[in-house]
């Protein structure tokens, strides 16, 4: 026990060396130094070396599974922490820290100007005070099972990482838009629904799915169901093990189900309705912030957003819906609100998140009606999120149900509006 402790403090001191040597390549390098100034005994040497050996072993093969872009470590981005202070310019390191102190963010460095296309245009949106169209969402919800995001949630956190920039997180995309092409391609109903890849600078992509108005004069508006794609280890951001279970691969598998099964039953919308499904919402809300900013400048007008970002962990609490009301459109979440009354099993409590803590807050800021539904009041939320424990075993399908009906009634309720 007493010759292991150098060993034990070896690896220790190693520890942030490796957080920070993010591309692989540099690795070798990093514990080369570590080696030089550490001196141990020579009966511990041999340990040592296999030891450090095998760690860098699993390290480089992780980093080449997951196949991540190298990323500029002297590059600064524009980070907003706060809609009252001014933006600041950091480091990915810098970044990195935000990660790890759990501090939410917006890297707004390449939209800046998001808010200026619409806000000046925008209508004040009256919802309803109740929901109306019942006869037309309980047979869909009747038709929502667990069995699908069973099975594509396994699959889904079978990629060691979702993170943005990796190859694997593209991967993972392509998968899950094959999922989203099968839905359609399958679809027995004369449905004009498609889907589309929205391209970004970074690997992996963000989708779109369209289900077509059949109301001409309402082509330009759209309801829009969303929920974010990628994953992070916030440790090791770039190839660390990722599954994202809860966050938010929930969420994506969630409004899969909602799409899967108003696909199959012949949605008709009298306005456009679209599933999102978002890159690089870990990164600062990149790939929501620029949808979110296409649409402002072709002036697209967005009845209302809804986020699904974490829906599967229930927690030591009663069973709840947590309805956020900071940084949302209260409006809107108060209509969400008579929807769970209406058509969900369980209640909901009403929590705070704080400034972009979700991709509800691209589209608040580019002027669009927003609000974001999550798993429980945050107190009791997911502690296992950014780890290699955000697992399927952690989460409760039944409870994703329920979003998911939520996600079907808001769909078709503000398609007619």
């Amino acid at each position: 026990m007493v010759k292991l402790l150098p060993l034990v403090s070896l690896l220790l001191s190693a520890i942030p060396v490796l957080i920070l040597a993010r591309p692989y390549e540099k690795i070798h390098y990093h514990i080369a130094t570590l080696n030089h100034h550490h001196k141990v005994n020579d009966d511990f040497g041999a340990i040592k070396s296999n030891s450090i050996a095998t760690k860098l072993d699993e390290i480089n093969a992780d980093a080449r599974i997951s196949g991540a872009d190298e990323e500029d470590e002297d590059e600064l981005r524009l980070i907003q922490l706060s809609e009252d202070e001014p933006a600041e310019w950091m480091t990915v390191g810098e970044i990195m820290d935000l990660y790890r102190k759990k501090t939410k963010f917006m890297d707004i460095t390449d939209h800046q100007d998001l808010g200026d296309f619409y806000k000046a245009t925008t209508k004040t949106r009256q919802f309803p005070v109740q929901p109306q169209f019942q006869n037309e969402v309980k047979p869909f919800i009747k038709e929502l099972t667990t069995k699908h995001m069973e099975e594509n949630l396994k699959k889904f956190t079978s990629f060691r990482t979702r993170y943005y920039r990796s190859r694997t997180g593209k991967e993972s995309s392509n998968w899950l838009y094959e999922q989203i092409l099968g839905i359609i391609k399958k679809a027995e109903n004369e449905v004009n629904v498609s889907v589309r890849k929205f391209e970004h600078s970074w690997a992996q992509n963000s989708l779109i799915a369209r289900f077509e108005g059949a109301d001409e004069q309402k082509e330009n508006e759209v309801v829009i169901i969303a929920a974010h794609q990628d994953s992070v280890n916030m440790w090791m951001p770039s190839f660390g093990r990722a599954p994202g279970a809860d966050d938010d691969g929930s969420g994506t598998v969630t409004i899969l189900e909602a799409f899967r099964v108003l696909v199959e039953n012949g949605f008709k919308p009298e306005r456009p309705v679209e599933f999102h499904w978002y890159s690089a919402e870990e990164a600062g809300l990149l790939g929501s912030q620029a949808i979110a900013q296409e649409y402002a400048k072709e002036k697209k007008d967005v009845i209302a957003m809804l986020q699904n970002d974490m829906t599967g962990y229930v927690g030591k609490k009663p069973e709840t819906f947590g309805i956020v009301t900071d940084y949302v459109n209260s409006d809107l979440t108060i209509f969400i609100k008579s929807l769970i009354e209406e058509y969900a099993a369980i209640p909901y409590t009403d929590t705070k998140c704080g400034y972009a803590c979700s991709d509800h807050a691209s589209w608040g800021k580019a002027g669009y009606p927003s609000a974001f539904a999550i798993e429980s009041e945050f107190s009791n939320s997911n502690p296992y999120i950014h780890s290699t424990n955000d697992v399927l075993e952690n989460l409760d399908f039944n409870h994703m149900l329920e979003f998911s009906k939520l996600s079907v009634s808001l769909a078709v309720e503000l398609s007619h509006i």
